[in-house]
């Protein structure tokens, strides 16, 4: 009985030793380990990074006349020159990374190129409304508003400012009344027209159809403006839209006298 006591006693001090070793084993392994590091946080996009990455696939994946455009709208809206990196930070078009963007924009009428800088190009140089009454002045024969329209923002006001103030005539096309024509009327010239010859002017008749007035020009030697045939060809294939010819919505008939009392400012007493 005392033998098998101090025999299992011998065995748990075997085991406390054991166990002791162990710990101070553990013990010494942590502190030579290297310390383990903490998880990097994956790298999330920056609200810029998302927009460039828009950017790029709205902007510069376009086709190169979408971005043309887009280049020709900054300039006309805003009438500035930029060089190619403002135009970048504007508009994301990125004109120098893309030869044919490049090489359009350079060629393009309404685009002007000084080597550096581009600017919006129109068809006549005229900022304000006293280069344009000179530029009129110019144009005895009349000039389109059309090729007006994009000289300077408020072009279209003060042609309207020049008209109230009888410097210049708006008149439309015997063609499309949508199609204005500005005329000079230089107060410097005062022209007296002739009480006989205003009267045999507005008694002359004009043909009903538009074909006859044609026809008549070419007899006299005259190109006409207009091609009636080709144009109710078209209409009749629907490539464009022209309201048919109505004698009561027209207000004329066959009794109708025409003449060129439609143009009462230019025989004013």
């Amino acid at each position: 009985m005392g033998s098998s006591l101090k025999e299992k006693l011998n065995t748990f001090n075997r085991q406390q030793q054991k166990c002791q070793s162990d710990l101070m084993s553990i013990a010494g392994s942590t502190r030579t380990a290297p310390a383990r590091k903490s998880p990097v946080p994956a790298v999330k996009f920056s609200h810029d990074t998302a927009r460039l990455q828009l950017i790029n696939n709205k902007t510069r994946k376009t086709t190169v006349g979408a971005q043309i455009k887009c280049v020709i709208d900054l300039l006309y809206n805003s009438r500035q020159s930029f060089t190619a990196e403002q135009i970048n930070e504007a508009c994301y078009v990125d004109v120098k990374g893309s030869k044919a963007v490049f090489e359009s924009l350079t060629n393009n009428p309404k685009v002007n190129y000084d080597g550096s800088r581009f600017s919006y190009k129109s068809k006549h140089s005229v900022r304000d409304q006293k280069e344009l009454l000179r530029l009129i002045r110019t144009f005895a024969e009349g000039i389109a508003v059309a090729d007006l329209k994009d000289t300077y923002p408020t072009v279209m006001e003060d042609l309207q400012v020049l008209k109230a103030g009888r410097q210049i005539w708006l008149l439309s096309t015997i063609i499309d009344s949508q199609e204005e024509i500005a005329y000079p009327n230089d107060p410097r010239v005062p022209i007296k027209v002739d009480d006989e010859l205003k009267q045999l002017f507005r008694s002359i008749k004009l043909p009903p159809d538009m074909l006859d007035i044609e026809r008549d020009l070419q007899k006299n030697g005259m190109k006409p403006a207009t091609n009636t045939d080709k144009r109710r060809v078209m209409a009749q294939n629907g490539n464009i839209l022209v309201e048919p010819k109505q004698e009561k919505k027209s207000g004329f008939s066959k009794r109708t006298k025409l003449t060129n009392a439609h143009l009462p400012e230019l025989f004013q007493t």
